[in-house]
């Protein structure tokens, strides 16, 4: 961030006592008396601060201020003027002004001014980086047809406040979807509050949803606010909503009815104003049949549902998938981005993805961390299904058949690196333990106290 400051005053008093009261503040200060040549100063160089006077001969200082504004400098524009008024200040302060000081000019106020200008500025920029580097990591990647149905079903949802419900496998890019829709609502500038259903225990999941009050239950020394109030005015993402003890459920449903609820311990109720999205790897009305899933908080959540597209099922995006995470590893450890040759991308291709992106993101990261050379060949690739992958043989008769048997023979593979324990393999493989018993016994392998059919 630039310490420059540019000082805009017809009074050359002024401009001189400016300037050297700021340079002994160890800021580099140029200093002009007219609008006309504010603007062409700033069209030289870049500046941090401003100092613009009110009442210029040609054209005035809000006028100045106004065209500054149109070309995007990035800079910090204090006002001053020996005949301000509310008006003035209203309106220097619509047209973006940080702020407005009044003649005579108190030097150590200016001084404090300026310092807050700047350091305001830095943090706006630093702001906007890290806005940029999570649209970046959040950014959702691939132009095929379920891509592009996609993202038009979030532009038309995301600017309503309807419930969304988000179906999808383990890693294909809920969360993804989830922030999508808040980036482009009326919410967008509050915060984006999540949390893992799955992830919590059930004793403590109370808690993190409502809060609890100092001494509501063992353990808790200090009051805590839930993530209902911490998303108030905001959007709350209940990742694996399906992993919701019916007590809990019970619950959630009330404040979606509401928009109020009472935290653990507390006889007070809080009113908020949340929008709620909502995920799941399960299919829940197979939930609401086994009566693991209430019915009625299934039609509160369930409002506009979204299906996630498996990796599978878009394998054309995979070339963009893996130069996007190239790009990204290769720029986190500080090396060169890699060149995967055509062969290499036609095994990726070929491949089914049982762990759908997530499991694609740590191939690539992988092959960025540990292959030495650039050019990335379908050899060098990491064994994926208990072999590196190739091209399935012409003994399927169909691309369903070919998909299903190297799912089968990965899983395997998977499981025997887990000797045999299915929770440890659905780590291994990126997916939700109970999506993988569903796979498993799709696909015929033997789940513990079952006869195995099939292959």
């Amino acid at each position: 961030m630039s310490d420059s400051i540019l000082i805009v005053d017809d009074e050359r008093g002024i401009r001189e006592t400016l300037r050297g009261v700021l340079e002994d503040e160890g800021y580099a200060v140029e200093a002009v008396a007219t609008g006309e040549d504010c603007l062409k100063a700033l069209e030289r160089r870049n500046f941090g601060c401003v100092l613009l006077d009110v009442w210029l001969p040609g054209i005035d200082g809000l006028e100045t201020l106004a065209r500054l504004k149109e070309t995007d400098a990035d800079c910090a524009v204090v006002m001053i003027s020996g005949h301000g008024n509310i008006e003035t200040a209203v309106r220097a302060t619509k047209l973006g002004a940080f702020d407005f000081v009044e003649k005579p000019l108190s030097l150590e106020k200016i001084t404090l001014v300026v310092r807050n200008a700047l350091r305001q500025r830095q943090l706006e920029r630093v702001n906007a980086e890290l806005k940029a580097q999570t649209a970046d990591e959040y950014e959702m990647v691939g132009t095929s047809v379920a891509m592009r149905a996609l993202r038009k079903q979030i532009a038309a949802v995301a600017p309503t406040d309807g419930r969304v419900l988000i179906y999808g496998e383990s890693g294909t890019g809920k969360e993804l979807v989830a922030r999508a829709i808040h980036a482009q609502s009326r919410r967008a500038g509050a915060p984006f509050v999540e949390l893992n259903c799955a992830a919590i225990p059930e004793e403590l999941i109370e808690s993190e949803l409502f809060g609890h009050v100092k001494g509501a239950f063992t353990g808790a020394t200090t009051a805590k606010r839930g993530k209902f109030e911490l998303a108030d005015g905001a959007t709350l993402f209940l990742d694996e909503v399906g992993d919701m003890s019916q007590r809990v459920q019970a619950k959630v449903l009330r404040v979606l009815e509401e928009q109020r609820f009472a935290p653990v311990g507390s006889g007070a109720a809080v009113s908020v104003d949340v929008r709620v999205i909502a995920a799941t790897n399960k299919q829940l009305d197979i939930e609401i049949e086994r009566g693991n899933f209430r019915p009625d908080l299934f039609y509160r959540l369930n409002v506009i549902p979204f299906e996630v597209p498996p990796l599978r099922d878009r394998l054309e995006d995979v070339p963009l998938l893996v130069e996007h995470f190239n790009r990204k590893f290769s720029e986190a450890y500080g090396k060169q981005p890699k060149r995967f040759e055509p062969d290499a991308l036609a095994a990726l291709q070929d491949y089914s993805w049982p762990g759908n992106v997530r499991e694609l993101r740590n191939t690539i990261e992988r092959v960025c961390i540990m292959h030495g050379k650039q050019k990335v060949g379908a050899s060098d690739l990491p064994a994926l299904g208990g072999e590196a992958p190739a091209p399935h043989a012409h003994k399927f008769s169909s691309f369903k058949e070919a998909s299903e048997a190297h799912q089968r023979e990965f899983i395997r593979a998977k499981l025997a690196e887990a000797e045999g324990n299915v929770t440890r393999a659905a780590e291994l493989l990126g997916m939700d333990r109970s999506h993988l018993y569903r796979r498993m016994r799709a696909l015929g392998i033997k789940v513990r106290g079952e006869r195995e059919n099939g292959n």
